[in-house]
């Protein structure tokens, strides 16, 4: 028998990144055990969502709206935050892991896409002007580009290495190896190579 209503909720739910048909199933039956209660609250939260989460109007991070007119997400409101480093990111996810690690206490810029000539992405896409402008304005000394590494996210820290060093702006690049626990004879060829570059005195 065919539950329709549920049906619809189930479709909209896989659309979600990690979620598949039978864990939105899951989602849905859980939902519905819970006297609507789970239901209604979920409902609230995510029909405010857009009204109460905006962009930063800084760094292209999660703010959440206020009375303020000018949006500002928690990072850039920081005065305790060092103005002089920047740390660019390809997306809001990448800022968020940033900070659960509490290893970085500078300030962020969040591309919001990467450099794909392919796709037509280029440097005005990709916002290379307002960078080189955060970096004069701001008093920028080091750029750190936390792109993924990938070919997008390479081609991506090369066009800011070459733009940003024409400015004066010392760039670097996260390091990329083994993670904790990982063993050698899994890792890829380039992870190993960037491993063996990135080594340090012990």
């Amino acid at each position: 028998m065919r539950i329709a209503s549920l049906e619809r909720l189930q479709r909209q739910l896989a659309k979600l990144p990690g979620v598949g048909e039978k864990t939105a199933l899951r989602y849905v039956l859980r939902l519905l055990e819970s006297d609507g209660a789970l239901a209604r609250d979920l409902a609230a939260e995510l029909a405010a969502l857009p009204d109460r989460i905006g962009t930063c109007v800084h760094c292209g991070h999660l703010a959440e709206r206020t009375d303020e007119q000018t949006l500002q997400c928690a990072v850039c409101r920081d005065e305790r935050r060092d103005g002089s480093l920047l740390c660019v990111v390809a997306r809001v996810p990448d800022v968020l892991a940033l900070e659960r690690a509490g290893a970085f206490r500078g300030r962020y810029h969040v591309l919001g896409r990467l450099l794909s000539p392919l796709d037509g992405i280029g440097p005005e896409e990709i916002g290379v002007d307002r960078i080189l402008a955060r970096t004069r304005e701001e008093g920028v000394r080091e750029v750190v580009v936390a792109t993924p590494p990938t070919v997008d996210g390479e081609a991506t820290a090369l066009l800011l290495k070459r733009e940003l060093e024409a400015s004066g702006v010392a760039v670097t690049r996260i390091a990329s190896g083994l993670p904790h626990g990982g063993e050698l004879e899994f890792a890829d060829p380039i992870t190993l190579g960037r491993a063996l570059a990135g080594r340090r005195a012990l």
